[in-house]
């Protein structure tokens, strides 16, 4: 065990015993640590996203340091979580590429006439649907009125409508999809 790893591992224990300035001076001295390594094993996710990941890395050794078996050296555990983090990182990234939109603005500009065949499948789509949850669809997707207001007009609560709104949209993806039960 090297002089920084039998340190951090005295720090942690003494934390993980109640000594909150033990738990700052370790978190001060592993995170510039597991910021290099999140920057090595993540450079495609950019500054921004690499500072996310080493939160996240923080985050997960606060709340799982009682995982730690304290006869283990601590280093390869450190690893682990962070190996971890980044992984999920790039699980959410999915095989996306992020590109600014201000360079394809142009490009981009919407159509001034709404899509005909999108709004009449919509339309379809809808009208599958039982009467009060095509309301509430209609009001709050397409009317742009809010949950509270569609719920003082049903005499639903907030939460009521929120809930009949998303069961309305999973039935018509589900609809769409031909998976309607």
């Amino acid at each position: 065990m090297t002089n920084r790893e039998a340190e951090w591992s005295a720090l942690l224990i003494a934390a993980m015993e109640g000594d909150g300035r033990a738990y700052a001076r370790f978190l001060g001295l592993v995170t510039p640590v597991l910021r290099g390594i999140v920057r090595a094993r993540g450079r495609v996710l950019g500054p921004e996203g690499q500072e996310d990941v080493v939160q996240e890395v923080l985050i997960a050794i606060h709340t799982k340091r009682h995982t730690w078996d304290r006869s283990a050296p601590l280093l390869p555990w450190l690893h682990a979580v962070t190996r971890h983090k980044v992984v999920d990182a790039f699980r959410r990234r999915g095989g996306s590429v992020h590109l600014p939109i201000e360079d394809f603005a142009e490009a981009l500009e919407a159509e001034a006439e709404p899509d005909a065949m999108a709004a009449r499948d919509s339309a379809v789509l809808i009208g599958r649907l039982d009467a009060r949850s095509a309301d509430i669809v209609r009001s709050v997707s397409l009317h742009g009125l809010s949950t509270a207001e569609v719920g003082a007009r049903l005499e639903m609560s907030e939460g009521a409508v929120r809930v009949a709104l998303h069961r309305a949209i999973r039935r018509m993806a589900d609809i769409a999809k031909g998976t309607e039960k």
